[in-house]
């Protein structure tokens, strides 16, 4: 952790190489830079002074370039910093490198973020999901942290403790990432079966994704009362929290709440968190979360398509929910189909958002009122399994239930509907 009761701040050097041999995913710009500060805020630390190199390809030795490297650590000493921080994802012989040329902890990005979640995280899921990520990302990183027992010429007896210490690290943190990731397929298993209760139950599922810091959680609160914090910083939210929502007085839901996407989120944290990111696969329907006043909004919306077309599932319907409309130019604001904006802060739109998730979900379904003949009270089970039984009446002339069922089951039993779109 970058920050604790008992120690200052932290100060930390930001540095970014804008190469042209790079994709835009793994280059640094002006805009990454005010981000990775960001997160240096929400770890717990302080920014002193941005560097950002721009080169044809990165230097084999020092990634930056020896001159580059003489500026970075001019500016750590001159602003009292004992760290760099670097917006690109460092190899570990890079990292090696820039710490013995630099003289000072060096962080990448990936690093930065995985601290963040160790702070973050408070569900055992959660916890777990981050040291498996903690320990995938450690183990190639392993050999540099024993430059303390590396053979030296003429240093007779110190190359086997050191190589045996290495490899006994290795095998116990493997086996530990065996474990943890035994333990979150247990996690897995029980999500599943309560995925198939909710599906038995016939309650769909809403999921809440977005760029971090877009007001996932803040819409969450508004229309269900959750409760839970929403803080402006990056990464308030790591457990997913679901609670239920009623929609409108025939729709009831799910509504869940996913940790925020970031460019550049470090790939072992996304497998990690497939356990909870895997709700997205059985959503019924995506809301997408975007601030709609963010200077870089559409860089941002990319990287959520770019997430939610690997892990939802195709053809899921998607909202996309422009927040914080208040504090964006309303002829910027996007208009059309899926397309509302609102300010989760005031509630300003949340009704019209509710009448558009009722549209997507109810969208080739049929509320009705049904008289079935006592002699057909099979059928109430095919009922309470295929659809969403609102409300049953025994009366002298039959059994009245009043439904939402699809096309499939309507055509069956359309002979017995009494009213219609109620």
């Amino acid at each position: 952790m970058l920050k604790s009761e008992q120690t200052a701040i932290e100060k930390a050097v930001l540095v970014g190489l804008n190469a042209d041999v790079f994709t835009k995913e793994e280059t640094a710009t002006d805009a990454t830079l005010d981000e990775l500060e960001a997160l240096l805020e929400t770890a717990g630390g302080q920014c002193t002074a941005k560097v950002l190199q721009n080169r044809h390809t990165p230097d084999p030795h020092s990634f930056i370039g020896e001159g580059k490297v003489d500026e970075v650590k001019q500016l750590l000493e001159t602003t009292e910093a004992t760290m760099a921080i670097f917006d690109n994802d460092l190899s570990p012989s890079q990292n090696r490198a820039l710490e013995k040329l630099l003289g000072v902890t060096v962080l990448d990005r990936s690093a930065l973020i995985l601290d963040i979640f160790a702070q973050r995280a408070k569900t055992k899921e959660g916890r777990l999901q981050v040291e498996l990520a903690q320990y995938k990302y450690l183990l190639p990183r392993l050999a540099g942290m024993w430059t303390h027992l590396e053979r030296q010429e003429g240093a007779i007896g110190s190359r086997g403790p050191g190589e045996t210490q290495l490899e006994t690290d290795r095998r116990i943190i493997r086996s530990r990432i065996t474990r943890l990731e035994q333990e979150l397929k247990e996690v897995r298993k029980v999500r599943a079966v309560q995925r198939e209760r909710r599906q038995k139950n016939a309650v769909p599922v809403v999921a809440l994704v977005g760029y971090t810091n877009a007001g996932k959680s803040t819409l969450l609160n508004c229309v269900t009362g959750a409760g839970i914090p929403a803080n402006n910083r990056l990464f308030d939210t790591l457990d997913t929290t679901t609670r239920r929502l009623q929609v409108s007085d025939t729709l009831e839901v799910l509504l869940s709440d996913t940790v925020g996407f970031i460019a550049k989120l470090p790939h072992h944290l996304v497998e990690a968190f497939k356990a909870t990111l895997e709700e997205l696969e059985y959503a019924d329907l995506l809301i997408h979360v975007i601030d709609a006043s963010d200077p870089n909004r559409d860089d941002h919306i990319e990287v959520v398509e770019r997430l939610i077309a690997q892990l939802a599932k195709p053809g899921t319907p998607v909202i996309e929910c422009y927040n914080k409309a208040d504090l964006a130019d309303p002829d910027l604001l996007p208009r059309g189909e899926n397309r509302i904006p609102l300010c989760a802060k005031t509630g300003e739109g949340v009704d019209a958002l509710l009448k558009l998730i009722e549209k997507n979900l109810n969208r080739g379904l049929h509320h009705v009122k049904l008289l079935l003949p006592y002699s057909m009270g099979g059928q109430l089970d095919t009922l309470h399994t295929q659809a969403r039984v609102l409300n049953v009446d025994y009366a002298g002339e039959g059994i009245l239930v009043e439904a939402v069922c699809d096309e499939a089951l309507y055509g069956k039993l359309r002979q017995y509907v009494q009213e219609e779109g109620l």
